[in-house]
């Protein structure tokens, strides 16, 4: 029995016979590569997404939820308050020095039982000192993929709606495991939206 690392026609193939990216760019999309450009135009600089060699780099949707900064205040997680948070949406986001905000992807994720997904922050934004966090995607889970980013420099820096935020590995088992996301009826099960801690 192994693991394998999932390579682009590989992904491909999952997300047109099992839905698993919706919606799916079949390939890398970055800067100068946008298809209603004329030739003669000066590149858009856009943050890459779509199918990679070995991965698919997911966008970020345009809503965000943004963390408040009261001193009187504490984030639990066994028992979230919404008040701690206010909604944000447009068509980029500037996150305040050591800021920390939740987005959700773009695309509806559907994992078969086989594959579980490691997901990495881009460099684009890991370079200007924001930190994407995003859990493994485990097998039968599906969804909008919440995002956690942070800002860990003591500058504004502003992330882009609609663009590449980070790249998710899929890894492929040649058996299913014994218990899926779905069969353990986990509570981030079909989220939508960006999904506040349970």
């Amino acid at each position: 029995m192994g693991t394998t690392l999932l390579s682009d026609f590989e992904i491909s193939e999952y997300a047109k016979n099992l839905h698993m990216i919706d919606p799916f760019v079949s390939n890398q999309i970055s800067s100068g590569m946008m298809p209603y450009q004329a030739p003669d135009d000066e590149p858009e600089k856009i943050i890459s997404y779509g199918l990679s060699s070995y991965g698919y780099d997911l966008r970020v949707a345009d809503e965000y939820k943004v963390f408040k900064h009261p001193a009187d205040r504490i984030v639990d997680p066994k028992d979230f308050d919404s008040s701690n948070v206010y909604d944000f949406q447009g068509e980029s986001i500037i996150i305040e020095p050591h800021g920390f905000v939740l987005a959700r992807s773009v695309e509806y994720m559907r994992i078969p039982r086989n594959i579980i997904t490691v997901c990495l922050g881009k460099s684009t934004y890991a370079r200007c000192g924001i930190i994407v966090n995003i859990t493994a995607l485990e097998p039968e889970w599906e969804g909008h993929v919440t995002i956690e980013i942070s800002n860990t420099t003591p500058l504004p820096v502003k992330v882009y709606s609609n663009e590449g935020i980070a790249q998710i590995l899929f890894f492929a088992s040649d058996s299913d495991c014994d218990i899926s996301y779905k069969d353990k009826g986990g509570k981030y099960q079909g989220q939508t939206g960006i999904t506040l801690a349970r």
